[in-house]
């Protein structure tokens, strides 16, 4: 088989593991105009992928010197590497790194024995990055669970600001207000970014007018998000107690984390080897033995005392069913992590509260490092979050001393329409800027678009 030729501006890309992640960064990635070649040990899977997606496919073990090179490796950009076994990914990796000249290499590796090692394994081998997916969903239901109002929070600058998503409840204080009036409830930086309603999204301007119901996104520093949610009415604390039902590798990082944060911790799991495990593991926490969706046992244990409950499950349809049977309980914090399921009005209209796509968490990764590779002027997408089915992006660019857009006001700047330039870190200090600021060379800049793909800052400008 002879490797893909190029497209004009985008790159060759080899996809080692074609799961439920692999069929994911194939669609995507394939939607950003790379030429994709897929390899995996199935004939089935490849021929499934490739006939909904224009790829080129290699039956084979990843890890192969001979199934590499068939599929172009010494002429590739980037191989991305995501089977189900952490070793394989990084040998495919390794491999692919000593013949692939300027080959750029990341790997999924999941094994919590490796969790402390990712930065040293990710240096001594070479790598462009190794992601984690569990571990990365773990800490985005961390911050879920810090504030429990949001249904989403997307971090950015390390964590100095972050994008927080929530309904507007009826009869609260945004209902009927135009965003220009906002500032008398703010006495702190803010910028509502996006709002979706009846299942439209738009990027507002100040004279957009909120409703109950609307699902809406706004960006402001780190520090502010409880007091913002406190102005309005919405007011919470951390959850204290959690109850996880499933044992899994996300069960444990959630739970490693919430118990160093002091909380108390339930975990329900059935099978008994990994009961022992995880008692073993987490000492600090409660390991339940039994079946988490037998009613009688969830509220033998607990349930109806606890503050929040997390379906962590491998079968999307029990998480699902276990979350509405918990979100019964007035009060009650819910996520629900979904791994397959792509019916996405339906899990929309089903009010699970936070929902979480671990495959989407590792695309979006990936995506961000293949656009800032991809591109040659002097800014680098540096996060990318993508909202509201794909259809809004929230990006962070690191501004070089070349980027065209230093220097002039913003108010000046012909920006895309639909397009807010939220948020600026210049040297750690996080601001909102208005029309006469400007961008400097070394800033951070959080971008909020219905115009997807965006891969420099001057993609901003119109």
């Amino acid at each position: 088989m002879k490797a893909a030729k190029k497209k004009a501006g985008g790159m060759h890309i080899i996809i080692v593991g074609c799961g439920k992640v692999g069929h994911t960064l194939t669609e995507q990635l394939v939607r950003e105009g790379h030429d994709i070649t897929i390899v995996d040990v199935s004939e089935r899977v490849i021929a499934d992928v490739s006939e909904v997606f224009d790829v080129m496919g290699v039956r084979g073990n990843g890890a192969s010197l001979s199934v590499l090179e068939e599929a172009g490796v010494r002429s590739a950009d980037l191989i991305i590497a995501v089977t189900g076994s952490d070793e394989l990914n990084l040998l495919c990796c390794t491999i692919a790194r000593k013949v692939g000249g300027d080959l750029a290499a990341i790997a999924r590796v999941r094994n919590p024995d490796y969790s402390r090692e990712l930065v040293y394994l990710r240096q001594q081998l070479g790598l462009s990055m190794i992601i984690n997916p569990e571990l990365e969903a773990a800490k985005e239901m961390v911050r879920m669970l810090s504030t429990p109002q949001a249904l989403s929070i997307s971090a950015f600058s390390k964590g100095s600001a972050e994008l927080i998503r929530f309904k507007i409840p009826h009869g609260n204080v945004l209902d009927g207000r135009k965003i220009m009036e906002l500032d008398s409830l703010f006495s702190f930086g803010y910028l509502v970014c996006a709002v979706e309603r009846s299942g439209s999204v738009t990027i507002p301007d100040g004279s957009f007018v909120l409703h109950a119901g609307d699902d809406v996104s706004v960006i402001a520093s780190a520090r502010d998000v409880h007091r913002l949610f406190e102005s309005i009415g919405m007011r919470g604390h951390a959850v204290h107690s959690c109850m996880i039902v499933g044992g899994g590798k996300s069960s444990y990082y959630l739970a490693r984390q919430l118990l160093d944060r002091k909380m108390q911790v339930k975990i329900i799991e059935s099978n008994r080897a990994r009961c022992e495990e995880l008692s073993t593991l987490l000492p600090e926490a409660l390991i339940i033995c039994g079946d988490g969706g037998d009613e009688a046992l969830l509220r033998e244990a607990g349930l109806n005392s606890e503050e929040a409950f997390v379906a962590l499950t491998g079968i999307d349809e029990e998480n699902i069913l276990l979350t509405l049977y918990a979100k019964r309980i007035p009060g009650l914090k819910t996520i629900t992590k979904i791994n397959r399921i792509t019916f996405n009005d339906v899990i929309d209209g089903l009010d699970l509260g936070s929902v979480v796509y671990p495959k989407y968490i590792t695309s979006e990764a990936i995506i961000a490092y293949a656009r800032a590779r991809s591109k040659s002027v002097d800014s680098n997408v540096e996060t990318l979050y993508q909202m509201f089915d794909d259809r809004v992006e929230a990006l962070e660019f690191h501004i070089g001393k070349d980027a065209p857009i230093i220097g002039t006001p913003l108010m000046k700047l012909k920006k895309k329409d639909s397009l807010l330039i939220a948020c600026i870190n210049r040297g750690g200090r996080i601001f909102f800027p208005r029309g006469q600021d400007e961008i400097m060379a070394g800033d951070s800049v959080i971008v909020v678009t219905t115009h997807t793909g965006l891969g420099d800052v001057s993609d901003i400008l119109a």
